[in-house]
């Protein structure tokens, strides 16, 4: 596989995390370079680890994963988005530590890294090296999450609530799009 096809893999599968990393930013009032490495190693990781456990499955069970694939990620995606609506709507204040934990990084990784898994069984029958692909993919990722977070944190310190109701909206979109995407209607 040739840089440029494989670059443009990587921006694609980070996508998803970039726009949940913007989502996250939104609810952040200041983020602390930590918080930086640790959205992008969640988001960055799975992006990467995904593709090499996906290639590993291999073909004997693409039928199985992409027929559930987009309902799972769908599903995770629109629990969030929910999740974050609700707290925008509610008058209690969330601590910003709570945002990023172990509980909350982890189903979102999971739920951004699906279509990985599906690449990574994909790219099990085109003769391509799964260790630099992976590389790539999580590094893309790693930058597109710490940017997304930046980027989400600007818009959000200045109208908090209204910019978590709309990263939860955008969650939920995201999920709806996994889903038309997969039955052909866009």
């Amino acid at each position: 596989m040739e840089l440029i096809t494989l670059l443009g893999l990587a921006i694609a599968v980070s996508m998803d995390a970039f726009a949940v990393a913007i989502c996250k930013g939104l609810a952040l009032q200041q983020i602390k370079p930590k918080q930086y490495i640790l959205v992008g190693l969640w988001f960055g990781g799975f992006q990467a680890l995904m593709p090499i456990i996906g290639y590993f499955l291999g073909n004997q069970f693409m039928d199985k994963i992409s027929s559930f694939d987009h309902w799972v990620a769908a599903g995770l995606l629109a629990m969030i988005g929910i999740n974050m609506i609700r707290e925008a709507l509610s008058d209690k204040e969330e601590s910003i530590n709570s945002s990023l934990n172990i509980k909350t990084m982890f189903v979102l990784a999971i739920a951004t890294s699906i279509d990985a898994l599906a690449v990574g069984i994909s790219m099990s029958v085109m003769e391509l090296d799964i260790w630099i692909s992976a590389i790539c993919i999580g590094i893309t990722t790693f930058l597109f999450s710490a940017s997304g977070l930046k980027i989400g944190s600007l818009f959000g310190t200045r109208h908090k609530s209204k910019a978590e109701l709309a990263g939860g909206i955008i969650l939920i979109l995201l999920g709806i799009k996994i889903v038309l995407e997969h039955m052909g209607i866009i």
